[in-house]
């Protein structure tokens, strides 16, 4: 709702999309049991003052015999690439089939998807869509967990546990704009000292990366901004965040 809200301020006309894109999710993902919550997702679209609302189905995007993918190099094989090797192809893909079908002047994307809004970015440039690109902050739980659909999958006992990604995120960012380090290897070790506290949370990666190759920072003296990323798993949840951090 972040997103319409945002849009609202911009836009005359307000589109939607819902959509579970297959191509995003491997085989051994979860696809089948994503929350899909429609007519909810509908009711509260049009609280918000949404005009229209996009509902493909499957068949419409992947009629059989679809073979036409869109990839982007910006993140691939690294971080979200390596884990999700498959997803940031699905993300190019779907966006341009959207962008074609529904010829956007703006488009609004979360920034709780830092890594997707990059190729995002990089797609609508390199293709050179006439089309703007918005981020919107990142919506947060009042303990600072970021809101994401695949937080109903936490357990009760696993809820208070998984605000240590965003207590991470919050402590590195606090040494960048503090100054005490410039080095990428002393933020990613602020990073995984705070994981450490929580043995529930299996880290996939923390990584400082430049915000728009997302390649890994050793040093980032030269650079404005950095974007501090975060992958894990606590439970049966994958949890993904990140904060942007100014550069003194």
């Amino acid at each position: 709702l972040d997103l319409a809200k945002a849009a609202k301020t911009k836009c005359k006309v307000l589109v939607s999309s819902i959509f579970v894109n297959p191509a995003q999710f491997a085989a051994h993902e979860d696809f089948g049991s994503y929350p899909r919550e429609q007519e909810e997702d509908l009711r509260k679209l049009e609280a918000e003052g949404v005009d229209m609302v996009f509902l493909p189905t499957k068949d419409q995007m992947y009629p059989e015999g679809y073979d036409t993918y869109v990839e982007s190099e910006v993140g691939l094989n690294r971080n979200e690439g390596a884990v999700r090797p498959h997803f940031f192809k699905g993300v190019a893909t779907i966006c341009t089939k959207l962008f074609n079908i529904i010829q956007p002047d703006c488009v609004f994307f979360g920034q709780k998807d830092a890594q997707q809004c990059v190729v995002i970015e990089h797609l609508v440039r390199d293709l050179n869509m006439d089309i703007e690109v918005c981020i919107v902050p990142t919506h947060r739980e009042p303990d600072g967990l970021a809101m994401s659909s695949r937080n109903k999958y936490l357990e009760a006992d696993e809820r208070p546990k998984a605000v240590i990604i965003s207590k991470a995120l919050r402590a590195a960012k606090d040494m960048i704009e503090n100054n005490q380090t410039k080095k990428g290897a002393d933020i990613q070790g602020k990073m995984k000292e705070c994981l450490e506290s929580e043995k529930a949370v299996e880290v996939q990666y923390t990584q400082v990366l430049h915000r728009n190759s997302l390649m890994p920072l050793d040093d980032f003296s030269d650079q404005k901004e950095v974007l501090l990323a975060i992958a894990g798993v606590l439970g049966k949840t994958r949890l993904i965040d990140n904060m942007i951090a100014k550069v003194p």
